[in-house]
């Protein structure tokens, strides 16, 4: 009895927009799971080593050492998955000519699966930097794998998905922060409810003890963690590698937004080793956008996910390393090489260190809002947020265009859309083309010259949002489950004060004054090596 939202889609990890019915393996199944020609194993021998294995043998293990990516060249590779429910299935059968693995493969990640041999295994087997190394020299043979290990990855997250099995009330905080950090990572998942799926509730008698255990979450080699923080998880599923305290990085990107990632291709495109860290998930404030369509390139328009998507594997493609979540909060800027301290009391090192660090979501000062956040009060409009308001009515504040990209998205789940402004209308704010949609769109209501004034709730969630007019002072409520959050951001730069870099109050200006401060103040270290510079 699995709770199925529309949280993943093809666009993931930037799948073809095209491609929706990607799962569809009697239309796709070519360019999932292709079968190399014996030219083209030949050519991959030189990146491999053979390998061999006993019918029945255990070749990798679910949340074990990452395998690698395995090509067969005799026998098979049955790979199948299984959860703390003790359920089992097969996911694929690897027959010769083709090859194991997919996203998580390309930077050395824990598999989301068992694989087991039938018959006598023969194979060649690729590490992370082998597979990286194959996708160089062998363009279209490694375009070939980048296609067939995205599109692995969304069937994993699709109607039947792997990966840990989230168990709790549903209307949970906790619940929906992890439901969250997995889906905007595009790492697959379940959800279930213990009070309507008996097989969580024996989870629960077996494993919950307190209120405080909520949620449960069930990992795929069957051990059940109580209410882990995203660090935790990651740690477990691999989001968060074990990094290396004696290793020296030409680059640390700070941020894994479109401008981190876009740092680390290029910089591990040119060889330099690159470190990336983000506090939450890749594609930062981007990838709340339900629709970019004023990016250069994109004439049909590409939703942030799927633009955050497309880079993220970019990046890992030519083997920079990422660390999600991992939270900068200190530049010890006096040393060499650099440092960058993170909450776990970590440090990191490296000669050039890239400040991309974004913003923080605003938040108004109401009372009880930190109360309601993730139960009624969000500051993402993903398809998470979207499975939890369909058919109901939404509140929704802001007027920039990440406000209106939200609005027009979740119109099309919700059953009304109460856009609400401070301001008389929309032109001063919101990009032409977005004021049309929102106009166009009937179940999308604006309400001009409106401040937020309380928020009301019960056990469930919230449940009313109070607001007053600012002209008249008139008062106005909604009844509503689900208020969205776009008041703008505040910049992620109050971390750096101990390197005293002069920091701008305004909002807009301060992520470009902290990096022109920097580069007056502050020596980033020296040249990487190579001869090439960041």
């Amino acid at each position: 009895m699995e709770d199925q939202f529309p949280t993943f889609g093809p666009d993931a990890l930037g799948a073809d927009p095209e491609s929706r019915a990607v799962v569809d393996l009697a239309t796709r199944g070519h360019q999932i799971f292709p079968t190399l020609s014996s030219d083209e194993l030949q050519r991959v021998r030189r990146f491999g080593q053979l390998r061999r294995w006993a019918d029945g043998a255990c070749v990798f293990h679910a949340c074990g050492a990452s395998p690698g990516m395995l090509v067969v060249l005799q026998g098979h590779l049955v790979c199948s998955r299984g959860n703390a429910l003790g359920e089992r299935v097969e996911v694929v059968d690897y027959g010769p000519g083709q090859f194991s693995g997919e996203v998580a493969q390309l930077s050395g990640r824990p598999p989301m699966v068992d694989g087991i041999a039938v018959g006598e295994l023969e194979a060649l087997q690729l590490d992370a930097p082998a597979i990286r190394a194959l996708m160089m020299a062998e363009a279209e043979l490694g375009e070939r794998v980048m296609r067939a290990y995205i599109l692995r990855r969304v069937l994993l997250i699709g109607d039947h998905p792997g990966g840990p099995i989230l168990i709790g009330p549903p209307a949970h905080a906790g619940l929906f922060e992890l439901e969250n950090f997995l889906s905007r990572n595009a790492y697959p998942y379940t959800r279930r409810d213990p009070a309507r799926d008996p097989e969580a509730a024996q989870l629960v008698r077996e494993h919950w003890q307190s209120e405080s255990d909520w949620p449960l979450v069930a990992l795929p080699d069957g051990f059940v963690m109580r209410n882990p923080t995203l660090v935790e998880l990651g740690r477990c599923l691999g989001t968060l590698p074990r990094i290396d305290r004696d290793k020296v990085y030409d680059v640390l990107v700070v941020g894994a937004g479109p401008s981190g990632l876009a740092t680390a291709v290029y910089a591990a495109s040119e060889g330099l080793s690159v470190m990336v860290l983000d506090q939450r998930a890749y594609g930062g404030q981007a990838g709340a956008s339900a629709r970019i369509e004023n990016f250069l390139g994109f004439p049909t328009g590409i939703s942030g996910r799927a633009l955050a998507g497309r880079s993220y594997v970019q990046a890992l493609k030519f083997g920079a390393e990422v660390a999600i979540p991992a939270q900068a909060t200190r530049l010890l800027c006096h040393e060499r090489p650099l440092k960058v301290e993170l909450d776990d009391g970590t440090c990191l090192r490296a000669n050039t260190v890239v400040l991309a660090a974004g913003a923080r979501y605003h938040r108004p000062e109401l009372p009880d809002l930190e109360r309601y956040e993730g139960r009624g009060v969000y500051y993402w409009a993903s398809p998470v947020e979207a499975g939890l308001c369909r058919g109901q009515e939404v509140v929704l504040v802001g007027g920039g265009n990440s406000a209106g990209q939200a609005a027009v998205f979740l119109s099309a789940h919700a059953k009304t859309v109460h856009l609400m402004v401070r301001r008389s209308g929309l032109e001063e704010t919101m990009s032409s083309y977005l004021i049309e949609r929102i106009a166009a769109a009937p179940n999308i209501q604006l309400h001009t010259r409106l401040d937020l004034a309380a928020l009301d709730g019960d056990e469930g969630g919230l449940s009313t949002v109070h607001c007053r007019g600012i002209a008249d002072g008139r008062e106005v409520a909604f009844e509503t489950r689900h208020m969205f959050l776009f008041v703008g951001a505040d910049p992620n730069s109050d971390w750096l004060r101990e390197c005293q870099v002069g920091l701008d109050d305004d909002s807009e200006a301060a992520g470009t004054q902290v990096l022109r401060a920097l580069s007056k103040r502050v020596q980033l270290g020296s040249p990487p090596a190579r001869g090439r510079r960041t």
